[in-house]
């Protein structure tokens, strides 16, 4: 994993440095975001488990912080940070009289957008549309079927569209909607070995204040 993000991270600090000089705008945002799961399984796989057996992700609530770096009046790129937000999971199908809780983590997720803004700074209403890259990593893992489980890193596609509002030359408010590709293995070893595959397909409403300089 390590090897494959390293193109990236050297691109993004080649741009950074380049638009040092040239940027126009440092945007601060802070504010909340919900987690909207829409996952997807493979099932839960393994020795001794009913067909049939499977797992429902829930939602979640954390608060969000952002850093954007404007390089033209139109662009700029975009981090998108956040306090991990603990994921929970109950059974379902055939294992649905397990209840709640059968597995939580927290999901640390870093997301790098490139937006485009419609309009001038100047402008009292402002869209603005992202493409970029989310990189999850999965923390604090704990499950009531299982004493040692690992879920895998996931990277994938992330985007966004916007609304900044201005009160004043620096300070804000903004609203957004995303959504990300986070997908993980998931390996469970107890007197057994579960396996599955979790797609989140997760969308993400975000809103706040937002400080310029």
């Amino acid at each position: 994993m390590t090897i494959k993000l390293q193109p990236l991270v050297f691109g993004i600090t080649l741009a950074l440095a380049a638009g040092a000089v040239q940027a126009q705008d440092n945007i601060f945002k802070g504010g909340a975001i919900f987690y909207q799961t829409h996952d997807k399984t493979t099932g839960i796989r393994g020795f001794g488990i009913p067909p049939g057996a499977d797992a429902s992700v829930g939602d979640a609530w954390t608060l969000l912080f952002t850093y954007e770096r404007m390089f033209r009046p139109d662009f700029g790129i975009e981090l998108v940070l956040g306090l991990p937000p603990k994921i929970e999971a109950k059974g379902s199908g055939t294992t649905a009289f397990l209840g709640d809780n059968i597995l939580s983590a927290k999901n640390i997720a870093p997301t790098l957008l490139f937006n485009y803004h419609f309009g001038a700074p100047s402008d009292t209403w402002r869209p603005y549309v992202g493409i970029g890259v989310n990189y999850t990593i999965f923390s604090d893992i704990k499950s009531k079927l299982a004493s040692k489980v690992q879920m895998s890193d996931s990277v994938g596609i992330a985007g966004q569209i916007g609304l900044d509002y201005h009160y004043d030359k620096n300070w804000g408010a903004f609203a957004s909607i995303g959504a990300a590709k986070v997908k993980t293995d998931l390996i469970a070893v107890e007197s057994t070995v579960l396996t599955t595959t979790i797609d989140f397909r997760p969308v993400t409403y975000a809103f706040g204040v937002s400080y310029r300089f």
